[in-house]
């Protein structure tokens, strides 16, 4: 069974980072939840992102906030795709700094980056790459797409019915 590692700086990060959790499972994909803080736990860090692909993990979802290390240091160690979810924190500048740290990586270490606060996405895009190569996560993904597509039309035709 195909699995997303799921990890985040500190338990503050979790209420943004249950939509990737949940749209996961909701998606029928194996997940694995766990706090790595990049400064605090940093020999945990290069032990999870040296090791995650032994247990099984095909993508990891990285969230944090503030100066947000742990996906770009993840990537660094990690032969895994990595997606990373800046998360705005309290001691955050509204964000941006989160988003820049993870966004602006080196060439030869890529995070795929999501918007602020997009744990959704991220889980979303982690099935993708995984249904890139299992067919049955690919038909979830297109089954959950026309879902989205037919509340779109749902909508615009209750908008419609209240304009006549």
């Amino acid at each position: 069974m195909k699995k997303v590692g799921i990890v985040m700086g500190s338990t503050s990060d979790l209420p943004v980072m249950k939509e990737a959790i949940e749209i996961l499972k909701e998606l029928k994909i194996e997940v694995e939840v766990d706090i790595v803080s990049a400064h605090r736990t940093p020999e945990k860090l290069m032990e999870y992102g040296k090791n995650a692909h032994l247990r099984g993990v095909n993508v990891i979802i990285a969230g944090a906030g503030g100066a947000a290390h742990l996906p770009g240091m993840l990537a660094s160690v990690s032969p895994l795709p990595v997606i990373g979810v800046p998360v705005k924190s309290r001691n955050s500048i509204d964000g941006w700094d989160s988003v820049l740290s993870i966004l602006q990586m080196p060439g030869g270490v890529p995070v795929a980056t999501v918007a602020l606060d997009g744990a959704k996405n991220a889980g979303i895009l982690a099935a993708q790459i995984l249904g890139a190569t299992d067919k049955e996560i690919q038909q979830r993904i297109m089954t959950y797409k026309e879902n989205l597509k037919q509340k779109v039309i749902k909508g615009a035709k209750e908008v419609q019915q209240s304009e006549n």
